[in-house]
């Protein structure tokens, strides 16, 4: 079964939205597992779970110490599936690995909380720093609902239309088109004309060329790897 491990001070913020709707019910019905760790059990002294950092500066991080008791806790499968820290200088996930995780049998995931965590837990347990993006966050609660229901939407039988997620941006390497339903006229603004003729050709073509578009406009970036990519396949 496809399981999340998740190691916080908080646990009490979860399932949070990963309680709601298709992935909820997948929760309830036991299709995947949410597993929390909470790092307030395992204490070194004193009932603390963290220190003052070395060489001085402000907030206080976690305990190595109280990590490893707790990660020992893990079953060897978790302690052996995919490992992520939420940090702002990690690299930026991309669609292409959360398919990849939500083909393994899971992940496990450590929430950062005030200053951090001590470096060598990073180092030790071999975990990857990732980022949602460039902003700052109190913790990795809210990242990780994040990459967990990304996942999880993938897994089989959790979307109810499955061809859905073949449209999805970015599974094509392109940001998806604009989607339109009734009335036909809202405003003054119609629906466009290809997407009334029947002709699914007609309607394949205009949707690309839409997000083709739409990724060059808001996204220079992804479309330079997309002409990249495109111009690959004719060599």
């Amino acid at each position: 079964m496809w399981t999340a491990n998740v190691f916080t001070i908080f646990p009490e913020a979860f399932p949070g939205n990963l309680g709601v709707s298709n992935i909820g019910k997948a929760l309830a019905r036991d299709v995947w597992r949410l597993n929390l760790v909470d790092l307030k059990n395992f204490p070194v002294k004193s009932d603390r779970i963290d220190s003052i950092p070395y060489g001085g500066g402000a907030g206080m991080l976690l305990s190595p110490i109280t990590f490893e008791m707790a990660y020992e806790s893990l079953s060897e499968e978790a302690q052996n599936a995919k490992k992520i820290y939420f940090s702002p200088r990690g690299r930026q996930l991309k669609q292409k690995d959360i398919a990849n995780m939500s083909r393994s049998s899971g992940i496990t995931l450590l929430c950062g909380r005030y200053e951090g965590v001590d470096q060598r837990i990073l180092d030790y347990c071999d975990f990857e720093e990732v980022s949602l993006g460039d902003f700052v966050l109190m913790g990795g609660e809210v990242a990780a609902m994040a990459i967990i229901e990304g996942c999880v939407r993938l897994l089989p039988g959790i979307v109810g239309e499955a061809d859905s997620i073949c449209t999805d941006s970015f599974q094509n390497g392109l940001l998806e088109y604009d989607q339109y339903t009734r009335p036909q006229t809202f405003h003054g603004l119609n629906v466009p004309e290809d997407l009334l003729s029947g002709n699914h050709e007609r309607i394949r073509e205009f949707r690309l060329n839409q997000s083709k578009e739409i990724t060059r406009k808001n996204r220079p970036d992804l479309w330079i790897e997309y002409i990249s990519s495109e111009m690959s396949k004719t060599r």
